[in-house]
């Protein structure tokens, strides 16, 4: 997992996840899902880009797990972001898969297919009831029956917006876009007000955009995608708009999480998703936006926002199955989760947990607003980014509406050819 500014989000893994299928044959065979036992014994736990801002933090859960099961020995090793779902693929391929490993769903997919990801509804299905429903139900996997990694935390934020661009532009900032055609229109009148000088969108829509405009993504069986029906081709159509209307930057179609984030802090764009994380940061390195900075919902068709999963699952190999077991829950119980929330703006996955008060109750600050509002949020939130959704998948999207903005392929051709592509993708998957 990365700690970035945008949601710590499991969305922009830079190296593609290759096919694991020839490693075995899906479900835990590769193992026994038999947990129980002495938990004892040498494990390794990898994680995904925190060593850097939560080692004291991480190694206090190892202190205190060693602690509560004497004779067990926790190695840490910690992966930096770019090229980590290379890295897991290298070791599944070489036999060389950590113990416990940090996971978003689209990671834990193939691994679980190939019979590498340990079936905690066979192995641990005690803990079930510890966590939200449909946090726990984040990793599983289409076509495969059982949980292949326990729940760790959720995240989700608001829209931040600029209130002295939106006031420079003739707009009312105390009433912000609350549905597309809000946005749509708000976007296109900032643009056309300061002659294409101030774009408001930085990005281009990804997968989980097309899933909150009410795009159905992937068949019932979760065997093909579908977000090229109408619904698709009407979102893709409008960006097409904002595209040519110069209200979608001109950076968007290389942009990332990363990079939009700098243009709205340096006030290039009108509006961009964030979280609570952010306003220290625009506090800090962006006052005067800061000054003007205006919070509102997350825009969406379908009444449930979107939000971001992350994992820990517990490869079906390993020799010491009963310490990984105990070690992955130890980490993402509601202690863990509750204590790791107040280090860094995320929420946890645990049941009742989001009732305490330091979601419910706010203190007068934006960040507590953003907090308890985001914390509500997740209760009927959804992952819309499909499990089977890979990175090389959402490479060919994005390439896709590269060409439908650019005008070498109309909107429905470009949505055609990423299915067409995804689909197949999906079959080597498979």
């Amino acid at each position: 997992m990365r700690i970035s500014r945008r949601t710590l989000a499991a969305a922009a893994v830079v190296a593609v996840l290759v096919p694991l299928s020839a490693c075995g044959s899906g479900g835990d065979d590769g193992g026994s899902a038999d947990a129980s036992g002495k938990v004892e014994g040498d494990i390794t736990f990898q994680t995904w880009n925190l060593r850097a801002n939560f080692k004291d933090y991480f190694e206090g859960v190892i202190a205190d797990f060693e602690k509560k099961y004497p004779g067990t020995d926790v190695k840490w090793v910690d992966q930096p972001a770019e090229g980590y779902a290379d890295k897991i693929s290298a070791d599944a391929a070489g036999g060389t898969l950590p113990d416990v490993v940090n996971v978003s769903p689209d990671l834990a997919a193939p691994l679980a297919k190939a019979g590498l990801a340990l079936d905690l509804d066979k192995a641990a299905p005690q803990y079930r009831k510890e966590y939200l429903e449909g946090a726990w139900a984040s990793h599983q996997i289409p076509g495969l029956t059982g949980t292949y990694a326990f729940p760790w935390y959720l995240n989700t934020g608001p829209l931040f917006y600029n209130r002295s661009l939106f006031d420079k532009a003739g707009l009312d900032s105390e009433q912000p876009p609350k549905t597309y055609d809000d946005l749509f229109s708000a976007a296109l009148k900032i643009a056309e007000e300061t002659d294409g000088e101030v774009a408001t969108l930085a990005n281009v829509p990804t997968i989980e955009d097309f899933g909150r405009y009410g795009v159905p993504l992937m068949n019932d069986d979760g065997t093909g995608f579908t977000f090229n029906d109408a619904k698709g081709v009407e979102l893709l159509t409008r960006y097409k708009k904002l595209y040519d209307a110069k209200a979608l930057d001109s950076q968007a179609l290389t942009a990332t999480p990363e990079s939009s984030g700098k243009k709205f802090l340096t006030e290039g764009v009108a509006m961009n998703p964030g979280s609570a994380l952010d306003l220290d940061n625009f506090k800090k390195q962006a006052p005067n936006l800061y000054k003007n900075i205006g919070i509102t919902d997350q825009i969406t068709s379908t009444g449930n926002v979107n939000m971001y999963v992350m994992g820990v699952m517990v490869n079906a190999q390993t020799k010491r199955k009963p310490a990984a077991v105990a070690f992955g829950h130890f980490v993402t119980d509601a202690t863990r989760q509750m204590s790791f929330a107040k280090e860094v703006a995320i929420f946890p996955s645990t049941a009742g947990s989001l009732d305490d008060p330091y979601f419910t109750e706010e203190d007068g600050t934006d960040e507590t607003r953003v907090r308890v509002a985001s914390a509500q949020s997740l209760k009927n939130a959804v992952n819309y980014t499909p499990v089977l959704f890979s990175e090389q998948m959402k490479v060919e999207l994005r390439n896709a509406i590269a060409r439908a903005l650019q005008g070498k392929e109309s909107p429905a051709e470009a949505l055609d050819n990423a299915v067409k592509a995804c689909d197949r993708l999906l079959q080597q998957q498979g």
